[in-house]
This record gives structure tokens, sequence and C-alpha cells, in this order.
């Protein structure tokens, strides 16, 4: 298996807990390192692509994170994972910034981007229509309340939801 770059190939054992979901492991472990580097740990995911899995460690901060955050975390938790142990396949350690455009998945996710635009899809279509751009107005019971226009708001429960991400009107220039 070919090494990614800024990734680290692992192979660890059986060693989950007990009735506990191998992101759920990980977060446990990992979080109160995020907390004593001044890291906001935001998001755990455990992917396949392709032929691999990877465990993707989203990690924030005041100001954003650098690369420099990126590969201290990543030393940071790389033991601390090996040497529990929560992964019985080989996978690729990556930790990144979530990004402008990040994707809302936790509720203090939702509470903490209140008023923000937000995009939208859904998995299915309503009206024929599967994205959306609105304000985030409200966050209750894993549903958001989006503001598309001063006369249309729209409720959608989070599982009827392809994604949620901030919205960045970030204009690059140049082509028209």
């Amino acid at each position: 298996m070919g090494v990614v770059p800024g990734c680290t190939p692992k192979r660890n054992g059986d060693n989950l807990a007990k009735g506990k979901n191998t992101v759920a492991v990980v977060t446990e472990l990992v979080k109160p390192v995020a907390d004593q580097m001044g890291l906001t740990l935001w998001d755990v995911r455990f992917e396949k692509e392709g032929a691999g899995w990877y465990l993707r460690l989203f990690i924030d901060k005041e100001g954003g994170v650098t690369i420099d955050d990126c590969e201290n975390y990543s030393r940071a938790v790389d033991k601390l994972i090996d040497d529990a142990d929560p992964i019985d396949q080989s996978y690729y350690l990556e930790v990144c910034s979530p990004g402008v455009e990040r994707e809302l998945v936790q509720d203090w996710h939702f509470e903490r981007y209140l008023g923000s635009l937000v995009n939208v899809r859904l998995i299915r279509p309503v009206e024929g229509q599967r994205d959306f751009t609105g304000e985030l107005t409200a966050y209750a019971d894993r549903t958001a309340t989006i503001l598309l226009d001063e006369e249309t708001e729209m409720q959608v429960p989070l599982n009827e939801a392809a994604f949620v991400r901030l919205y960045d009107d970030y204009d690059m220039g140049g082509l028209d």
C-alpha cells in the first residue's frame, strides 16, 4: 500500500471498547489532547475511500489552524491511538482543518453558527430542488431552521440532509 503525503499508514488490532464505535473511542482518546493544546476537536471520521481507510481528525482554533498545528497534533495523538489500538484494519491518519465551508454535524456546531449563511443539500429533492442557501436561524431536536428569503423558512431534519455547510462567499476574482 502506498503512503499518502501527510498521512501515516497504521495497522492495529481489535481492542475496540465494548459497546462503542470507532469514532466514539477515538474521540474520547484525542479530545483531551486537543483541549490541552488549545485546539477544538471539530469532528472525527473513519471513512473508506477506494481500497483504503482514513481516520480523519478535524481540528480548529480561534484564528484558524496552521499546518504546524496539524503536524503537532498528529504527533501528539499518534502513539496514544496506537497504544489504545481501537481499529482492527489498516488506515491512514489525517489531521486537518474543517475548512472555510466546514460541515456542521454536531449540535454545538449548529448552535455556534446560528445567524450564519449555510448551504444545505437534501437527500431527496423538495419541489424539484435539492440545494438551498440561507441563514441558519434556529436549531433544536436535530432540526435546522433555514431562512431562505424574507418570506420563506425551511425546517431541515438532519436525517434528511446530505450535508449542511457554512456558506463561503469569498470571491477569488479572475474568471467570470
